[in-house]
């Protein structure tokens, strides 16, 4: 059986080194990362960091080295690092994945589906400087299906082994209209749909599945995550609305599933501002909606129909902000903030609040919000106890966030609570509503 030996990184070949297998020079490099993305399982962490010998009959044989910088490490377990076994299963996986789209003649249209393990154990546990030797053998392949067997070694020790059943599956083509101009240069993932007469620029990467209808602009550097949908006549990505913006490389990177309707804006950064404008997941930007420049907006957030945001604004998972309302630039909304209608927000706007007016007052706690969130009732209660000491203690905003410190509550919307208003630069809006009683003439 003739075995192709090949030693790579994700990038490049690796350098050779003392008991290091022969590597013809002639043999093209594996792309490690390259292959690992498509691998859906995979995200965040790439568990290979190289192939040291590949065999298209049926082997492969990866290496990673387990450092003490991962991130896993921070909550597994604080003190003593162990790696967790299920990132042992998934680097078997990537590595079994790595063999299966090395051998397909176009890797970048098909993924690789974990939907088995059986027989797993754990013999060691892999810690910090250790170098695991992922070994992979294929058992069967019939159609889309592989069985393979994995193992885990450092040095002479077993530490992990286990049967995988793998499905590839074939990706579906990018559908662009006839009528849209997509730039060379520009990506675009599986599935995704470009509508009539809409403009995708050279530098646009469009994830899996997202769909734009007619009339869409795309354009600069702009990522977008999978399975967004964008409507007909909305702008994003192109240059900021800023007169000491003067054509500099800057970004927008927006997340997944988001819902994006029409005429909506949204801008990249700017050199001043950090270069970025970033938008989570699971957003719905209604109509006329605007998003300028080095703004950082969270998942689950909702903009109203024209719903604005200056230059520089942080809106924080969860927020709501109504029809028509403005944020002044360097702004921050809290997390499950509700600003209402035609709301004007000079200063920040406090987490769980209920925030209206021109300008705006706070009108307590956005009770309903939570509720719907199915946040516990004892939380909401310690919200509300703290909302009463900032607005109705006739403290001023130190004394009472001292009180509310000195306190110490258990619960960690509480200590945020403080925190947010700890790290305000321009303040926070805690003017209250005061009702105006209309007296009768007699």
């Amino acid at each position: 059986m003739s075995r192709d030996r090949e030693a790579i990184s994700t990038n490049e070949a690796h350098p050779k080194g003392p008991g290091a297998p022969d590597a013809p020079s002639a043999r093209p490099g594996i792309d490690v990362a390259g292959l690992v993305r498509q691998i859906p399982t995979q995200y965040p962490f790439v568990l290979v960091d190289r192939v040291v010998e590949h065999d298209p009959a049926g082997r492969l044989v990866a290496i990673k080295n387990v450092t003490g910088s991962e991130e896993f490490f921070e909550g597994h377990f604080p003190g003593v690092p162990v790696m967790p076994g299920v990132l042992l299963m998934e680097s078997l996986a990537q590595a079994a994945g790595i063999w299966l789209l090395k051998n397909a003649a176009d890797p970048s249209r098909l993924e690789v589906h974990v939907v088995g393990i059986d027989e797993a154990k754990f013999r060691r546990p892999a810690l910090p400087g250790d170098q695991l030797r992922l070994e992979i053998t294929v058992l069967r392949r019939h159609g889309p299906l592989c069985r393979v067997r994995g193992e885990v070694r450092s040095g002479e020790n077993r530490v992990a082994e286990a049967n995988l059943l793998l499905r590839v599956a074939s990706l579906e083509l990018p559908e662009v209209d006839a009528t849209a101009r997509v730039a060379p240069g520009a990506v675009l993932g599986p599935g995704v749909r470009v509508g009539p007469y809409s403009i995708i620029g050279p530098q646009v990467r469009i994830g899996a599945g997202t769909v734009l209808a007619s009339h869409v602009v795309v354009d600069g550097d702009t990522e977008l995550g999978a399975d967004n949908r964008l409507y007909p006549f909305c702008s994003v990505g192109l240059a900021p609305q800023d007169k000491k913006y003067h054509g500099e490389h800057t970004r927008l990177v927006i997340g997944d599933r988001n819902q994006i309707r029409e005429f909506v804006t949204i801008h990249p950064g700017t050199a001043g501002g950090g270069g970025l404008t970033r938008i989570g997941s699971d957003n719905l930007f209604m109509a006329y909606a605007h998003v300028a420049h080095d703004c950082l907006i969270g998942s689950h957030t909702i903009f109203a129909n024209g719903a604005t945001l200056a230059g520089h604004v942080a809106v924080a998972d969860w927020a709501t902000i109504g029809a028509y309302s403005g944020v002044h630039q360097f702004c921050r909304v809290g997390t499950h903030a509700f600003v209402g209608g035609y709301t004007v927000a000079t200063k920040d706007v406090l987490p769980y609040s209920k925030t209206v007016g021109n300008r705006a007052c706070i009108y307590g706690v956005n009770t309903i919000g939570l509720v719907r969130r199915r946040f516990p009732a004892e939380t909401i209660a310690a919200i509300r106890q703290a909302f009463r000491v900032l607005l109705q203690s006739r403290l001023n905003t130190s004394e009472a966030v001292a009180r509310l410190e000195a306190e110490g509550s258990p619960h960690p919307e509480v200590r945020g609570l403080v925190e947010f208003i700890r790290a305000a630069r321009r303040g926070v809006i805690l003017k209250r509503h005061i009702r105006h009683r209309v007296s009768e003439e007699p």
